[in-house]
């Protein structure tokens, strides 16, 4: 049932009722002629009503008892009472079973084709259904459990509640032990829910891992496409010895627990070698770990695989080539410029070519390569390691960030000296870079010497290629996007031929119902050519700044992803927010 039959079968109860303003409903009604977003989530993100009012109200309207199932868990043998397929056809869900009784909760309540589909199975099976109307947002955090990691999870964590407690009570005293003693913690069930954990995260995709503390449990977070979803909750006896487990598998202090600790495991799942970055974080009464998953036996992608358009790539591999200057890469933390950096020196990778670098830490090994650990505790920082790379005789020097004056002031120098130096830097925008290393005692006039290219990116979430479907902007947003439109220079929009079409994920079992599936890159790159380096060395605004960009056919990061929009790669949605507009 689409969100125009179920506006029609419910706004008469939100009229008689005065919950809702008749032009208020009409602008409903208008978006959702224009989006593919389902009637909830439009009265709930538009803040018209929050999940559970909206509950309550359909409920009300159809004469059903509506319930909140907020972090509810639901067993897995209950749950898989209910297809996946005719879950997620149906948007309901089987939460509860006590003898022959079954607990339906059903987004949409006036779907009587979805009852006739529960009381057939119920049926089948000899179980009388009890319907609740449920919130879409409780509906899809149910949904996201069908999963044979929940099986898997649950077994190894019925076998350690077994083996750590008596009939499922916790003891303290039973809880240090555990935690204090190596045998337990290399014992089988909490080995299996480490390794449950570790082995799902690289087959789901996941970037990162957290295991975090609660108040009476601890809970499993992975990150994917940038994103965080709670994957398992951890009982409280069990917590500090799946933390545990970890530090000794990435050979940490045990008895440490009062300061942060970082360390690394290396292993190999089927045919994949992953390397794992842990931190070890203390917390109020427990530590909080996350794990960095880096697949490395994947390699080093290709710019062309990070996502990098054409035009940027040619502006790349042209500077690289040059025999010294700087090449500088910006962005926030997580936006993949070391990664990004990873693909620039494995293109400069060659027998006749000495690449040295000094990062914290790192992330890839890269055959060819000679690289080296910051240890800050020693005094080997990124400055007094970047005096000592000077005197390795390297082509190409890899400084990971130029976090003070002291590292700005060495990477410049060797930046003239003959060296070809890559770094990262904190701004917000490429040309940001310039008034930033200034404020860092830069002095602009060696600056403008010695900058070859100056580079922002972002991580945007792809479009789910499944359920990839066209679709019209609301007005606000598409009046945005046809200015940027009008400034952008016109080469890089002739493969549209003046048509400009939008794309969103519907949402399918692929993507996990989120319309998205892995991420890209989106760029602005500026040549620093001669032009601007005299605009560099004096004083200047940043009307001269813009006119030579114009100039230069410079692309910003928010027109670089409406470009990808249009290609159908990404979604408006997310170049709006990537792109801080």
């Amino acid at each position: 049932m689409n969100s125009k039959d179920k506006l029609s079968k419910i706004k008469d109860f939100l009229l008689q009722k005065s919950l809702i303003d008749p032009k208020r409903l009409l602008e409903v009604e208008n978006k959702l002629e224009t989006s593919d977003k389902k009637l909830e989530d439009i009265l709930v993100s538009d803040g018209i009503f929050s999940a559970e009012e909206f509950t309550r109200i359909k409920g009300q309207a159809f004469n059903m008892e509506a319930i909140d199932l907020a972090d509810v868990k639901v067993a897995g043998e209950v749950l898989n009472l209910l297809p996946q397929k005719v879950s997620k056809n149906y948007e309901m869900i089987i939460f509860e079973k006590a003898e022959d009784m079954i607990k339906v909760g059903m987004v949409n309540p006036n779907d009587f084709i979805a009852q006739e589909a529960i009381e057939f199975l119920a049926q089948q099976q000899g179980l009388n259904p009890k319907y609740y109307v449920i919130s879409l947002a409780d509906y899809r955090d149910i949904f996201r459990q069908y999963s044979g990691f929940k099986k898997e999870i649950g077994t190894a964590l019925e076998s350690a509640r077994e083996k750590f407690t008596e009939e499922g009570k916790e003891d303290v005293t039973r809880v240090e032990e555990i935690t204090d003693n190596i045998d337990v913690i290399k014992s089988a069930p909490v080995a299996k829910i480490v390794s449950v954990i570790i082995r799902h995260a690289v087959e789901g995709g996941a970037s990162d891992v957290h295991i975090e503390p609660k108040h009476h449990e601890g809970r499993v977070r992975y990150r994917v496409d940038g994103v965080l979803h709670t994957t398992i909750t951890l009982p409280e006896y069990l917590y500090s010895s799946v933390v545990s487990r970890i530090k000794v598998l990435a050979n940490l202090k045990l008895d440490e627990t009062r300061k942060p600790q970082d360390g690394r495991i290396r292993m190999k799942l089927g045919d994949k070698e992953i390397d794992l970055r842990i931190s070890v974080f203390p917390m109020l009464n427990a530590e909080k770990v996350v794990m960095r998953v880096l697949d490395t036996s994947a390699g080093i992608p290709t710019l062309t695989e990070l996502g990098f358009s054409d035009y940027h790539i040619k502006i790349i591999e042209a500077n690289i080539i040059k025999p010294h200057g700087i090449f500088l890469l910006t962005g926030p933390t997580g936006s993949g410029k070391t990664t990004a950096l990873y693909s620039v020196l494995n293109m400069l990778n060659s027998e006749g070519v000495n690449i040295t670098t000094l990062e914290d830490p790192i992330e890839y090994y890269i055959e060819g390569i000679n690289q080296s650990q910051i240890i800050p505790e020693i005094g080997f920082d990124f400055a007094s390691g970047l005096r000592a790379i000077l005197r390795q005789d390297p082509n190409v020097i890899m400084v990971g960030e130029i976090r003070d004056n002291e590292t700005a002031e060495l990477v410049v120098h060797a930046g003239l000296t003959g060296h070809l130096v890559f770094s990262t830097l904190h701004t917000n925008s490429a040309w940001g870079a310039i008034p930033r290393l200034i404020d860092m005692k830069g002095e602009a006039f060696l600056l403008a010497s010695t900058l070859n290219i100056l580079m922002a990116q972002r991580l945007v979430r792809k479009v789910c290629p499944n359920c990839k479907q066209e679709i019209k902007l609301p007005p606000s947003a598409e009046k945005v996007v046809m200015k940027e439109i009008e400034n952008m220079p016109k080469t890089y929009l002739e493969e549209f031929g003046g048509k400009y079409k939008f794309y969103k994920g519907a949402g399918c079992s692929d993507c996990g119902d989120t319309g998205y599936y892995g991420r890209t890159v989106i760029a602005e790159i500026l040549d620093i050519t001669s032009e601007f380096r005299d605009l560099i060395a004096r004083d200047f605004t940043m009307e001269d700044v813009r006119a030579l960009m114009k100039k230069q056919g410079f692309v910003t990061l928010m027109q670089d992803g409406i470009i990808k929009g249009l290609r159908g790669i990404t979604t408006m949605e997310e170049v709006m927010r990537a792109s801080q507009i």
